[in-house]
């Protein structure tokens, strides 16, 4: 009674310390809501893998970039489709008349022009364009022989590298170049994918792990308490005196701490594994609880070490990287080398013209037929100009060839010694990579091989620990042994359990290791 008058003190007083009323320590307990229900889901490890390849942020990220280097590709290949341009413009000036022929003071001209164009990039290095321009032209001028004049022409020009761009140019080069990286963007969600897949199955073998644990614990808690039971049993009947009673309430406290900490340990084993395989969108995302329905197997295995040595040179994500970026190399040097040579372009241009309008017809004049005064009107419709055009009858074409090159050290070769300069460095970084894939290779056999032979060890000893216990309790029933030698004996079992658990989890996970470490770095 004493006792629990001091307790409810004390009580109040911390209470009110913290500035708690003490009539809500007078309303004694107040109904706690009930805490919302866990969702339990029970995965398989296969399970887990492809709700990670579904959800994980990682991996969603890492599947935007084989996006955006399309778009980078479909924006070089851009370069080749056409570009349309149209002008409309229309002017008016007026000036002094500097000539006795324009027949008045004042000179007043009015243009119309429209002109429309097309223009691209050839895929062997060179370019077209092709226009057609209309005007219609009036002025004041007497001398004019079509006033207003109806104006037509239909254009082509052609430029066709003949060594410079010919066989590379920049667009073919940033194309082959953006398909190459393409091809980097998909080997590194590759890369990310089987990344995720290790962790998830890591996670999930840890998660089984800490179950595991935590049953050993409860075992270990349950043989602390019959122990407990039956040194109590003993106390009464007068065998052993009542001070043994409080080593055995000792270890099952402490044995319970042990249940405490692997259930806190599966909590955090859910979290890493919820992180992984969810959605964190979902509304119930941080209440999921996880059971893994698989343990961890223990199945021996013979490791080929050369032929995953070998395996992993060929498929290795981060090899194909370095030799797709080989590949960039030898196209910048095919490129820097190109652009060496001399600049030889040939150009071809083609006008076809007409002309019409009201053509103004004169008699003979002081300069001859045709100068004097007009004398009648002939009109010539716009169709009658592109009549002209499309026949053909007034064409002008010119071909020619230019030819450039540079006195002395040109910033190309500068440029191409550089290129090559970087293609040594990359075979060099192949060559690095490939001896440290090959050293990580032994190492991850070399972890199963260990670990396979931990968990033949730990099984056996476990073994051995169980025979000790059983034996320590058969001689403690008859009288020879103490309750310290049973707890030892139970410690150690325990300890037994949990080394053979972790040789297992680990044997697990190198393997795990070992077999993507053939396909993807393992970090």
């Amino acid at each position: 009674m004493r006792k629990s008058m001091i307790r409810s003190l004390v009580v109040a007083v911390g209470m009110a310390a913290f500035g708690m009323p003490l009539s809500v320590f007078a309303q004694g307990p107040q109904p706690q809501p009930a805490p919302a229900v866990a969702l339990v889901r029970q995965l398989s490890v296969d399970e887990a893998v492809r709700l990670a390849t579904e959800n994980n942020l990682g991996i969603q990220l890492a599947r935007y970039e084989p996006q955006l280097e399309d778009l980078n590709l479909a924006q070089v290949r851009a370069s080749y489709v056409p570009s349309v341009s149209s002008t409309f413009q229309s002017s008016s000036r007026t000036q002094p008349n500097r000539s006795f022929l324009a027949g008045a003071v004042t000179a007043n001209e009015d243009t119309f022009i429209n002109n429309t164009g097309v223009l691209a990039s050839l895929p062997w290095g060179g370019n077209y364009e092709v226009g057609w321009n209309s005007s219609r032209y009036q002025s004041n001028d007497l001398g004019s022989t079509f006033n207003p004049s109806l104006n037509s022409t239909v254009s082509a020009r052609v430029t066709q590298p003949l060594l410079r761009n010919l066989k590379i140019d920049s667009i073919r080069q940033q194309l082959q170049i953006t398909q190459i990286n393409r091809d980097i963007a998909d080997l590194q969600v590759r890369e990310q994918v089987l990344a995720i897949s290790r962790n998830v199955r890591n996670a999930y073998w840890d998660l089984a792990y800490q179950h595991a644990s935590l049953e050993v614990a409860r075992q270990s808690l349950e043989l602390a308490r019959e122990s407990l039971r039956n040194t109590r049993a003993r106390v009464e009947i007068g065998t052993i005196p009542p001070i043994d009673v409080i080593a055995d309430e000792a270890e099952v406290a402490a044995r319970e701490e042990a249940v405490i900490v692997a259930e806190a340990q599966i909590a955090t084993g859910e979290e890493s594994l919820r992180a992984l395989v969810y959605d964190p969108s979902l509304s119930d995302f941080w209440s999921i609880r996880i059971e893994p329905e698989d343990l961890p197997p223990f199945q021996p295995v013979d490791v080929d070490v050369q032929a995953a040595i070998q395996r992993a040179l060929a498929q290795r994500s981060d090899v194909q990287q370095v030799r797709r970026s080989l590949d960039i190399n030898d196209v910048n040097i095919a490129f820097q080398r190109n652009q060496t040579l001399p600049d030889v372009n040939a150009q071809f241009d083609y006008r076809l013209a007409g002309v019409g309008g009201r053509q103004i017809q004169r008699g003979a004049g002081p300069l001859g037929p045709g100068t004097g005064e007009p004398i009648g009107f002939n009109e010539r419709s716009f169709g009658s100009v592109l009549s002209d055009v499309f026949a053909n009858d007034y064409p002008t074409w010119t071909a020619g060839v230019t030819i450039s090159y540079p006195i002395g050290r040109s910033q190309q070769e500068a440029a191409l010694a550089r290129a090559r300069l970087q293609r040594n460095q990359t075979q060099t970084q192949l060559r690095n990579s490939q001896m440290q894939i090959e050293t990580e290779i032994r190492q991850r056999a070399r972890q199963v091989t260990t670990n396979q032979q931990r968990v033949q060890t730990t099984r056996a000893s476990r073994e051995l620990q169980e025979r000790r216990l059983d034996a320590e309790q058969r001689k403690f029933a008859a009288g020879t042994s103490t309750n310290f030698q049973i707890f030892q004996a139970q410690r150690d079992l325990a300890v037994a359990r949990n080394s053979e658990l972790r040789a297992i989890l680990d044997y697990n996970q190198s393997l795990v290791d070992f077999a993507t470490a053939q396909e993807v770095p393992v970090r």
